[in-house]
């Protein structure tokens, strides 16, 4: 495990293998563990980070007024510090949204995007009633008693966890810091990244589960329209957690467009 300092917060990241580098960013209510089938499987190739953003994980604590350009250079500070130049970077879920955020911010570090699962914030890609629902419930969940509280979003799997990552979903539940995905939740009920997707001009894949009910396929087809030559696969048959649910050919489609985009020269910007 590796710490780099960023606004004050110690953010944790691990970094294994070698080759050209891909950086993973995690989904709200979870940390970096949730990319452990990725990480062992891409490691023969590819240097691959994994963080805990700030609030997450073994990073610190959140600090208070953290927005969302906050988390994009807290990820900048880690590609920096990794030192391997513009990083292919991959953002699940809300991860995908701070990955966003971080090609506003510093395109420079990014040399291409993997979308997956992901939104252009909840403002940026469902419709208000929903947004509203979403909030509403997060509310609920969030004033339980600590003893009580779940940090399980509803609607992440097409059939339920995948028992093989049981015990790490278990930990990483276990670990969750309730002031965090509050902040995580309410950061992305007012993101709207909708502006920034047409001005992508680094290779972008959008990968997604066919049955993903918390960012449907209509999601995706929407960042295909917006984001210029953007390639789309669908993986059957799973949900919203994608990279557990199939990690095998989870894992194939982000290896084959890494392989592709690893030696291109492509500007960032």
């Amino acid at each position: 495990m590796a710490v780099v300092r960023f606004g004050g917060v110690e953010v944790a990241y691990t970094r294994t293998g070698r080759g050209p580098v891909v950086v993973l960013a995690h989904g709200a209510g979870i940390d970096g563990r949730m990319w452990q089938p990725q990480v062992e499987a891409l490691a023969d190739e590819f240097t691959v980070v994994a963080w805990d953003e700030p609030g997450s994980g073994r990073s610190g604590a959140l600090p208070a007024g953290f927005g969302l350009a906050d988390f994009a250079h807290a990820l900048a500070a880690v590609i920096e510090d990794v030192g391997l130049g513009p990083a292919q970077v991959a953002g699940l879920s809300w991860g995908g949204t701070v990955v966003l955020e971080l090609y506003r911010w510093r395109p420079d570090l990014v040399r291409s995007l993997l979308l997956v699962d992901t939104y252009a914030g909840w403002k940026g890609s469902l419709p208000p009633e929903e947004v509203a629902a979403r909030v509403e419930g997060a509310e609920r969940m969030l004033a339980a008693p600590r003893d009580e509280f779940d940090p399980t979003l509803p609607g992440l799997y097409a059939d339920g966890p995948p028992e093989r990552f049981a015990a790490t979903l278990d930990a990483m539940s276990r670990d969750v810091r309730p002031e965090t995905m509050r902040a995580q939740l309410s950061l992305m009920a007012e993101a709207d990244e909708t502006d920034l997707l047409p001005r992508v001009t680094v290779p972008t894949l959008l990968l997604w589960g066919e049955l993903d009910a918390r960012s449907p396929l209509t999601v995706a087809h929407a960042f295909q329209e917006a984001i210029p030559h953007a390639e789309l696969v669908v993986i059957p048959s799973v949900g919203h957690m994608s990279n557990l649910e199939a990690p095998e050919a989870f894992t194939a489609a982000v290896r084959a467009f890494c392989r592709a985009n690893a030696q291109d020269d492509h500007p960032g910007g």
